[in-house]
């Protein structure tokens, strides 16, 4: 008897596996639509100025307050390509070795 209780137990996790592979893939998509939403765009849009403003307001020198901008923009952007690529299963994406190279030679 303990043999079909085993056959069970694994009917039941392929039965929930199966759900959550087609389940998952849907939840991520609809964050992405929402991330890339034209209002998700104007309202980055209007927070990455307002930063801007209050590190000029705030005497931050041009270039200074410009990169720091840049920055505070591409958390969103990351954001949303970590999202995007989450969606169509990629691995490693933002983890690997040769990611890391990347950004080493862009900052030199």
């Amino acid at each position: 008897m303990p043999e079909k209780n085993n056959v069970s137990e694994a009917e039941e996790v392929k039965e929930i596996l199966s759900v959550v592979s087609s389940e998952i893939p849907a939840l991520i998509k609809g964050i992405i639509s929402s991330v890339f939403s034209e209002e998700a765009g104007r309202s980055m849009g209007k927070a990455a100025a307002a930063f801007y403003k209050e590190l000029k307001e705030s005497g931050m020198p041009n270039e200074i307050a410009l990169k720091m901008t840049e920055d505070y923009m591409s958390t969103f952007t990351s954001l949303g390509d970590f999202l995007r690529h989450a969606g169509t299963g990629k691995k490693g994406l933002f983890f690997s070795k040769e990611k890391d190279r990347e950004r080493e030679e862009e900052e030199e």
